[in-house]
């Protein structure tokens, strides 16, 4: 399946990091992970269409 960012979900926390919760669209289970590099949370949470790549490795960080 393709990823989406509809398969993330980003709550805010203090002090510029994320919990972040991945939901994987094939086994319909979740990965949790504090993310505290912004450019990603930009590049992904703050785009309308983000990139492929960043998605993908937003996903290997919280999965990691």
């Amino acid at each position: 399946m393709k990823i989406s960012r509809l398969d993330f979900t980003f709550f805010p926390l203090p002090y510029g990091h994320y919990n972040v919760m991945y939901t994987s669209p094939v086994t319909r289970k979740n990965y949790f992970k504090i993310i505290s590099n912004m450019r990603l949370i930009d590049a992904t949470k703050n785009e309308e269409t983000p990139k492929r790549c960043d998605l993908i490795e937003l996903k290997r960080t919280v999965k990691a």
